[in-house]
């Protein structure tokens, strides 16, 4: 039996001391000191008290060692259970009833605790084991069991109470309780950043942060984590992803091309006040709706005659949509160009115009200005005198020289053409006078399209 009582005891220490390398925790290590108080009497031996007889009976049956008595070390080793040891001494002068000599007292032991409530101040606790104890030079194993509590302070410092009674294998040892009172104290776990959270539980164990965030910092302290927050260092609202919206147009700061002034999501935050789809920063009319064609103005009909600028080949001159914006060449104009026309002379036989011909066919430039799409053709006529040749020619070369003044004149050579009919078109009989007169002529025809 004795060997049995030891064996076991070794057994219990082994068995605790390779645990302190089980699951780490939040301050997993934690020793104890105080006093410890040894009392044989309530413990149904003869000639001792019942059980818990008188278990309160500090001044007959408590022995207790005014002094530091009682060192204990334990680590958690998860679900609320500690494994650990503890050492203590004490002296024997009260056995039950009987005073006696003063006898030694050493014990040791080997625990096992479980703890009810986690993370709480009060702290009660079950513990059992077993060790070795001593009185005098008479020692045995004992199996152990007790109930006591701790009073956490702060999260590393409390008091401790326990009272536990240990049974001895051997008759020679009476079986006793000891109480013991004291400080405990929690430590070693790792807060690398200092956050007062452990880095076993911080997410960002190498960065200051908040419990909130499992130890992650939030850095403009708008209640989202920087790792979530897209600006991490202005504060923002959770519906903008932690950034600010200066202008409440729903639109994040960071994706904002306009953060103070409200816009639409369209234009990156930008407004359009004329609603014409271009921003007002590069509308240079924002009060007016008008293309991006033309920088955000509306086309204007400077002529107003219902066709744009743009469109209009004669934008200062009023004209219809049918003619791209100019005016029409109506029968009463083409009438007028020919009067004009048949009044230009040249000289005899030759195509030089004649000086006083000058006025009309710069009032024929002006005529034919109005109308500045329009094209015509500049016809050369003869009379039937002369060779078939000879008239050709010469209706073309005039036909030409008045072209050449026209153009020399302000008309654009593209609206024009020249061309001679000789004698092939008189518009009267060539056997007269008055008639040859009103063959040789010049014309200028719209040409249609």
């Amino acid at each position: 039996m004795k060997h049995l009582s030891k064996l076991l005891v070794a057994a219990l220490l082994v068995v605790g001391l390779s645990n302190v390398q089980a699951q780490d925790q939040n301050n997993p290590w934690m020793v104890g000191f105080g006093v410890n108080a040894v009392d044989v009497y309530p413990t149904n031996e003869p000639m001792l008290g019942k059980w818990f007889d008188e278990y309160f009976n500090v001044k007959d049956h408590w022995n207790i060692l005014p002094s530091i008595s009682t060192l204990s070390v334990s680590k958690y080793v998860g679900d609320g259970f500690s494994v650990g040891v503890r050492g203590s001494l004490n002296k024997i002068e009260s056995y039950g009833d009987a005073a006696v000599a003063d006898l030694s007292y050493y014990g040791v032991d080997g625990t096992v605790k479980y703890n009810f409530l986690k993370n709480k101040s009060f702290d009660p606790y079950v513990e059992i084991g077993g060790g070795y104890s001593w009185i005098d030079n008479i020692g045995a194993g004992t199996v152990n069991g007790g109930l006591g509590f701790n009073y956490w302070f702060t999260e590393n410092l409390g008091v401790n109470l326990q009272s536990t009674y240990k049974h001895a294998f051997e008759d020679y040892l009476a079986p006793h309780f000891q109480h013991m009172a004291g400080l405990s104290i929690k430590f070693g776990g790792t807060d690398t950043d200092g956050d007062g959270i452990y880095d076993k539980d911080d997410a960002c164990p190498e960065v200051p942060g908040l419990e909130a965030f499992n130890g992650c910092p939030d850095a403009d302290g708008d209640g989202i984590e920087d790792s979530k927050d897209e600006c991490p260092n202005e504060a923002g609202t959770k519906e903008m992803n932690g950034c600010p919206d200066n202008d409440g147009d729903g639109i994040a700061n960071n994706k904002d091309a306009c953060p103070d002034t409200a816009g639409t999501a369209a234009l990156n935050g930008c407004p359009d006040a004329d609603g014409d789809g271009i921003k007002d920063g590069d509308d240079k009319c924002p009060q007016e709706a008008g293309p991006a064609a033309n920088n955000g103005c509306p086309w204007p009909d400077t002529d107003g005659d219902g066709v744009l600028d743009k469109d209009d080949m004669c934008p200062s001159v009023v004209g219809t949509v049918a003619n791209n914006g100019c005016p029409e060449v109506t029968q009463e104009v083409q009438k007028q160009l020919n009067e004009y026309a048949k009044t230009i002379l040249f000289d005899t036989g030759k195509s030089s115009i004649k000086n006083e011909s000058e006025v009309v066919l710069k009032d024929i430039v002006k005529i034919l200005s109005e109308y500045p799409n329009a094209k015509f053709t500049v016809e050369g006529h003869t009379d039937s005198a002369g060779s078939n040749k000879t008239n050709q020619r010469l209706s073309e070369e005039r036909a030409n020289a008045v072209k050449d003044f026209l153009t020399a004149n302000g008309v654009n050579a593209s609206r024009l053409s020249a061309i001679g009919y000789g004698e092939d078109k008189p518009i009267a009989s060539n056997r007269t006078r008055a008639g040859r007169s009103q063959n040789r002529r010049v014309e200028i025809n719209l040409v249609k399209s």
